[in-house]
């Protein structure tokens, strides 16, 4: 059921902002992969939009390939990482970048982060558009970030509520009906 605009909240980041900061990471990374050809593993489907403007400010060759995992059923969370859709290519002896819309606990990305360590990658960083360190549970060193966030619920660019707000070109507090 889509909520009415009444659940959209403050503008955290526009797209404007939003772009810039991509553009800035996008030249982060191909300066630090200068001549090395990563693999760009897109965690879906929060970071899809982000990883499509992300791999087109990235001035290098790079592959990439889609992963989707889930900690939650029904709604809630299982405690019980699943992966859901595995890569498609072999990343053994490669530089790896996990690209995340958004870190919070890390529970979810440290379990990852040790499945991916365990194809034996030459290196594996993460990429993150949001950070929200004050959920952090288990510590995850994040190479590369976009914004701080604070601990409320956000959707646009990527981000949902239940599937839905993910096409919204900007990032926004998200007011859940009944909280």
């Amino acid at each position: 059921m889509m909520h009415p605009p009444e659940n959209i909240g403050e503008i955290l980041f526009s797209p404007e902002r939003i772009q810039d900061k991509v553009r800035e990471l996008g030249a982060l990374i191909s300066n630090d992969y200068q001549g090395k050809d990563p693999v760009v593993i897109s965690m879906l489907r929060g970071a899809a939009i982000f990883t499509a403007d992300l791999v087109r400010a990235i001035s290098i060759p790079l592959t990439l390939d889609f992963m989707a995992i889930s900690s939650y059923d029904g709604g809630h969370s299982s405690g019980a990482v699943k992966i859901l859709k595995d890569l498609e290519e072999s990343i053994e002896e490669r530089e790896v970048i996990v690209v995340e819309d958004i870190v919070a606990t890390g529970l979810t990305l440290s379990y990852l982060l040790r499945s991916l360590q365990a194809r034996n990658p030459a290196g594996l960083k993460v990429c993150t558009l949001l950070d929200r360190p004050v959920s952090r549970i288990i510590e995850i060193p994040l190479a590369y970030r976009g914004f701080e966030v604070p601990d409320v619920f956000v959707v646009g660019y990527g981000l949902d509520f239940q599937q839905h707000y993910r096409n919204l070109p900007f990032i926004c507090r998200f007011q859940v009906a009944n909280s």
